[in-house]
């Protein structure tokens, strides 16, 4: 199965009313934004998008709507985060129905499988759904390794295309480049390793302070792509002390705290968690205006 996936694929805030029910049409308002900012995908419901905090008609619903803004202007893929096969295959076979273009798999939810039961749910996703798979491996998040192993015993699925790779050791892109060529289409998927993942092979950014900052990650990626390695590295070292946040259990605070102060969304997120509070919140503030104070002169010409 051939995919186009590559460039800045945002993982997207789900938008909240002050009475926490889902705003479909602001988390419309976000991803037209985003796409508008020169995104290449979007990532609908991932961990970013508070997926395991949204029943099931929820999801549909959150999903569908992003499928009908973006209106295949970009790929739109949807995470798959379930308790257990059946639950997984389910959503797919419905993410499907709504028209999504492709899935992106993590392991079960709570239960830790052996590499055979983790490859067998792999399988048992992708043997019900025409969509191609991007597998999400989160070692640190989810504590199942998806190694190389877990991958040969995959190569002859054909629709599992693609992994985001949000391990922090970097080896494993070129560990996996080694092993598999190009059968597989690699993502970084941690901010704070983002370029470095580029370098060794990666051919897009699952990103999550791109939704507060989207210019500049599109920015970032297309001068890596030109050559432009010292541009590339300008945009990044601005850009780190805000990627750091991604590698925090409280990402998805930081990230919707992030877009509320730069005007794009709102703070409020489903319990169990709370938007930050104290001394983490005026960090972030103060991290995210010094970053906004400092942009970089070609991508602040293009913002204003």
């Amino acid at each position: 199965m051939t995919i186009g996936w590559k460039g800045v694929f945002p993982a997207v805030t789900t938008q909240l009313r002050e009475d926490l029910s889902i705003d479909l049409a602001d988390t419309q308002r976000v991803v037209d934004d985003l796409i508008r900012d020169g995104v290449t995908g979007i990532i609908a419901l991932g961990t970013v998008g508070e997926n395991n905090s949204l029943e099931y008609d929820e999801k549909i619903a959150v999903l569908s709507a992003i499928v009908e803004v973006v209106a295949g202007r970009v790929p739109v893929i949807t995470g798959v985060s379930e308790y257990d096969t059946r639950r997984a295959v389910r959503y797919a076979a419905a993410a499907e129905q709504a028209g999504a273009d492709g899935l992106m798999l993590l392991p079960p939810m709570v239960y830790v499988p052996q590499a055979h039961e983790l490859v067998a749910h792999f399988k048992g996703v992708a043997e019900r759904t025409g969509l191609p798979i991007m597998l999400y491996n989160n070692p640190p998040a989810y504590r199942t390794v998806i190694d190389k192993a877990v991958l040969e015993a995959l190569v002859d699925v054909e629709n599992i295309v693609a992994v985001k790779e949000s391990a922090p050791d970097t080896r494993r892109f070129t560990d996996f480049r080694n092993a598999f060529g190009d059968r597989y289409v690699l993502f970084a998927g941690l901010d704070d390793v983002a370029l470095e993942g580029l370098y060794l092979g990666a051919q897009g950014w699952v990103s999550g302070l791109t939704n507060a900052f989207p210019k500049e990650s599109v920015e970032l990626v297309a001068a890596f792509e030109r050559g432009d390695h010292a541009r590339a590295l300008e945009i990044y070292r601005w850009f780190m002390p805000l990627l750091h946040l991604d590698a925090e259990h409280d990402l998805v605070q930081s990230i919707k705290l992030a877009e509320q102060v730069m005007g794009r969304g709102s703070e409020r997120v489903l319990p169990p968690r709370l938007p930050l509070v104290g001394e983490r919140r005026a960090e972030v503030i103060a991290m995210v205006e010094q970053a906004a104070a400092t942009r970089p002169a070609a991508v602040s010409a293009k913002a204003a």
